[in-house]
């Protein structure tokens, strides 16, 4: 392969990244800016203390940078770019257009977003732009051009940062022109929109397309169909502005990762397609220490950064060290959750560990956010930890670049989040998120590792695939799962699934619309629990009892069996959950929202059938994840608990972290880490297992 067109491949980047590095990618975000001269030096000093080899430049400067309309000052960052250089700490830039200057919104005040209610996001934040402005998108595009034409070839330099947190929504005149530009090429004529959005619905009909605009607050209720493609539209128009800036910057540095950083459950960009026109999934984590299961979401949203690129590893691009500032009470993380959390991204498949920030700032917004260096300075336990886990992270070089495959198979879907918090439905309450991360929990609970797929995604190489509330399915993405049960694989789908079609209207015939002949059973009315605590009784058809909650419907079985049946209540006698033998694959329904302990006991008679085993047993609360490839194979056990546990790791290996061999039954520290390598038996195994 010529190494032009090797540039060109996203993994092939990443890859000079990491040996440009050393291994995992280690640092967070330096604001220099901040701080006078002087610290710069003990900055530096105190990061190769650290062992930090990557931190991000300029996120949010562009005032510094351009001082006013097209006067430049770069000498600082040329500054910090050499002493960084002559450190052997390499830069992740950033492309400042997250803060747009006092400046250049004093001279296009309508820059600033406009909120759906018609009042005007003020300055004094940050990501306060209506992407679709046509003088923001000029000078940040701009400001693009410069700064590759100024550090591409900066010895540096490692890797590009566009913006930074993708997100701000505006119902403005610059939008409502851009939206219908996106509805006329979408549609192409008005009556097609006039179908897709059902407007003689309350007598909406458009006659021009001048009369389209966003769907900004109405008197009460406003159109379903118009405000998912409103959503669909804000994606699209800010990942446009993000692929313009990368194309500008790739022009520059054809062989350098480029990436922007996503968020934890962040629900205005659809991910799936903001990934694929990035070199790596990169992710802002941010558990909340009150949480004593946060361990759990950030597992979700970790298996879901390293599956949008199909597996292939992403990069931590924020944590915290200890306390962030966004919440009401900011709690500290205890001693060795900082660690603990690094490994787990790392064991999940992140090559990188960076935290937000470097040097914990004195004023502004995030004062009491902190950072690798506290207030307090370094002689502190956070610093004693950051340092530690520095010098740990380079004997790990080598996991760099290996994959986690999966069987089971979570569809998440943004379509179905954005249609189905929309309101105007019989649950008006649902959290899509959380109705993912119920499903999700027994598979992690078990050590079962999976993948996030979307419903356009290759279902085959799946032994078991889950739709949690899959509301929102189009004609192709239903015959994709039929297709892939009828071949002989094992589907478990929750309530409010494949209920409406790509224009959010309601499939006719009864529920579940899409999957009614897959599923072999049908719903003729749904039934939401009124009261808060409200439940039912169900009985199985073993004998078993079990409860619901939340959500019920009056199912009928067509072809199906009946698993259980609801045993009090309206619905008295009414299936609940049933199993359908559809070609030579197998379909369950769950028609009501079933308690925990009933939910493992389904999906693990589900993930048994399909031939699914957990990596290496374990006590619950520890974690055990495999990663390989390049002919090695680790497995990382991370004990998520207050208390020690014990853990039979079998043939073992080696330990990563010590050099010591490891085999049979060993105990983990409270919060501890295990990393070993295994020996080639162990991987022949793995690879066999998948």
């Amino acid at each position: 392969m010529t190494s032009e067109r090797s540039a060109s491949i996203p993994e092939h980047r990443l890859k000079r990244l990491h040996e440009r590095l050393g291994g995992i990618a280690y640092g967070g975000d330096y604001n220099p800016e901040q701080w006078p001269r002087e610290v710069w030096d003990e900055d530096v000093r105190l990061m190769k203390d650290a062992g930090v080899n990557l931190v991000t430049l300029a996120v949010f400067s562009w005032s510094r940078l351009e001082t006013a309309d097209g006067v430049y000052d770069f000498g600082w960052l040329d500054h910090i770019m050499d002493l960084l250089q002559a450190n052997d700490i390499g830069v992740d830039l950033a492309t400042p257009d997250a803060v747009p200057p006092a400046w250049l919104i004093a001279q296009y005040p309508d820059i600033l977003p406009v909120r759906a209610d018609g009042s005007t996001f003020g300055f004094g934040s940050r990501q306060h732009f209506d992407v679709s402005h046509p003088a923001y998108r000029q000078k940040s595009l701009a400001m693009a051009e410069k700064m590759g034409e100024r550090y591409a070839a900066h010895p540096a330099l490692c890797m590009w940062h566009v913006n930074n947190e993708y997100g701000p929504v505006s119902y403005g005149p610059h939008a409502d022109r851009a939206f219908r530009e996106w509805l006329q090429a979408k549609y192409r004529n008005l009556e097609d929109l006039n179908q897709a959005w059902s407007t003689d619905v309350w007598g909406q009909r458009y006659s021009d397309w001048s009369q389209v605009n966003a769907p900004a607050q109405p008197r009460t209720w406003s159109n379903p169909s118009r405000r998912l493609d409103y959503h669909r539209f804000t994606s699209d128009s800010m990942l446009e502005h993000y692929k313009a800036e990368r194309d500008i910057l790739r022009r520059h540095t054809p062989d350098l990762p480029i990436v922007t950083n996503f968020m934890r459950f962040y629900k205005n960009n659809d991910y799936w397609a903001w990934a694929a026109e990035e070199d790596a999934a990169a992710l802002d984590i941010y558990p909340d220490p009150r949480e004593a299961d946060a361990h759990v979401a950030a597992a979700l949203n970790f298996d879901l950064m390293r599956s949008l690129r199909k597996g292939q590893p992403w990069l931590v691009m924020e944590q915290a060290t200890g306390a962030v500032s966004q919440w009401s009470v900011n709690v500290s993380k205890p001693p060795g959750k900082m660690r603990l959390g690094s490994y787990q991204a790392i064991a999940q498949g992140a090559d990188s560990i960076l935290f937000f920030q470097w040097r914990q700032a004195r004023g502004g917004t995030e004062r009491f956010h902190s950072g690798m260096v506290n207030h307090a300075g370094p002689n502190t336990r956070v610093f004693r930890e950051v340092c530690d886990l520095g010098q740990e992270l380079k004997k790990l070089g080598a996991i760099t670049g290996t994959t986690s495959p999966a069987k089971v198979a979570l569809v998440f879907v943004w379509d179905c989040w954005w249609s189905l918090e929309l309101g105007n439905s019989p649950r008006s309450d649902l959290n899509y998120a959380q109705e993912v991360l119920r499903l999700y929990r027994p598979f992690f609970d078990a050590n079962i590792t999976v993948d996030f797929v979307n419903t356009t995604s290759d279902l085959s190489q799946y032994s078991l695939v889950v739709l949690p509330a899959t509301y929102l399915l189009t004609d192709q993405g239903a015959q994709r799962i039929e297709d892939y049960v009828a071949g002989g694989g094992h589907l478990v789908a929750s309530y409010l699934s494949g209920i409406v079609d790509q224009d959010n209207s309601i499939r006719l015939g009864g529920y579940p619309g899409a999957l009614r002949k897959v599923l072999g059973a049908w719903s003729e009315e749904m039934h939401p629990l009124a009261d808060a605590g409200e439940a039912v009784k169900l009985s199985t058809a073993d004998g078993g009892t079990a409860s619901a909650d939340y959500w019920t419907e009056h199912l009928h079985a067509t072809t199906a069996d009946v698993v259980a049946r609801y045993a009090s209540g309206r619905l008295a006698g009414s299936p609940a959950v049933t199993r359908n033998r559809f070609g030579r694959g197998t379909a369950v329904y769950l028609s009501a929202r079933v308690d925990g302990t009933f939910l493992e006991e389904l999906l693990s008679v589900a993930w048994t059938a399909a031939g699914i085993r957990p990596d290496l047993e374990a006590p619950l609360g520890v974690q055990v994840r495999r990663r390989t490839g390049h002919g090695r194979s680790y497995l990382l056990v991370l004990n998520h608990n207050d208390a020690p546990a014990r853990v039979d790791v079998g043939a073992g290996g080696t330990d990563s972290l010590t050099g010591a061999a490891v085999t049979g039954t060993v105990e983990l520290a409270a919060n501890g880490v295990l990393v070993l390598e295994e020996t080639s038996l162990e991987i022949a195994a793995a690879e066999i297992g998948r």
